[in-house]
């Protein structure tokens, strides 16, 4: 019988039972937790998400979101590299993508908030489409804090850091999947309501105030301490 969970980073991991040792599965269940809070949390990614889904549909809520999950994967991959970690120590380079950012979500508060009678997450002629995922990925800050967050804790195998590594992976997008395809569905639902215009207008000012409230956080994380 296994002992009690230890510190993990002993001597005791091993090649052969680093499937069911008890630390392992304490590491993945805690991990699994906390993505689902970082995750399932409204955030630029889904909130957009939804909008495109809201305003064009499932087959361009799919483009789009397929542009989401490649550029987190290629964020994550930036963090599990360490590349991150440099990143966030350079305060000038974050300053930059916190502007770019922010000045992007305040754009889509202002094109939520002055939707016409159509209920939209976010108002444009043309769905962002593929590229238009990955870019919102690569220009936020908050996407390489969670990567850096997410490959600095939650120890499973130390001793093979590559197996840490893959299983992360595979964790984190069997998490963000279902997460972002529950969003879109959401975006394409609303906007199948047949709503008096003035319960559509409520609605757009209350996600173009929850979008200012991703602006505020996004600032007060870069600017304190």
């Amino acid at each position: 019988m296994s002992q009690a969970c230890r510190p993990c980073g002993l001597a005791q991991w091993s090649a052969v039972h680093v499937f069911d040792h008890d630390c392992a599965i304490a590491s993945m269940t805690n991990f699994l937790f906390a993505m689902l809070l970082l995750l399932g949390s409204p955030g630029p990614g889904v909130l957009t998400l939804a909008g495109v889904g809201s305003a064009f549909g499932y087959r361009a809520g799919w483009a789009y979101g397929a542009g989401l999950f490649v550029g987190s994967n290629m964020v994550m991959a930036v963090a599990a590299g360490g590349l991150a970690a440099l990143f966030l120590a350079n305060e000038s380079l974050r300053l930059v993508f916190t502007l770019l950012s922010t000045a992007y979500l305040l754009y889509l508060a202002a094109k939520i908030a002055f939707a016409g009678s159509k209920l939209a997450f976010i108002g444009a002629d043309k769905a962002p489409g593929f590229w238009g995922g990955i870019t919102l990925q690569a220009i936020n800050p908050k996407a390489y804090a969670v990567g850096t967050f997410v490959f600095s804790n939650f120890p499973m195998f130390p001793n093979q850091l590559w197996l840490e590594i893959a299983v992360k992976f595979v964790l984190l997008n069997a998490v963000w999947i279902p997460i972002h395809v529950l969003w879109l569905a959401a975006g394409v639902a609303v906007n199948s309501l047949d709503l008096r215009p003035a319960v559509q207008r409520g609605i757009n000012i209350a996600m173009a105030l929850a979008m200012l409230v991703v602006v505020g956080l996004a600032l007060a994380s870069n600017f304190s301490g």
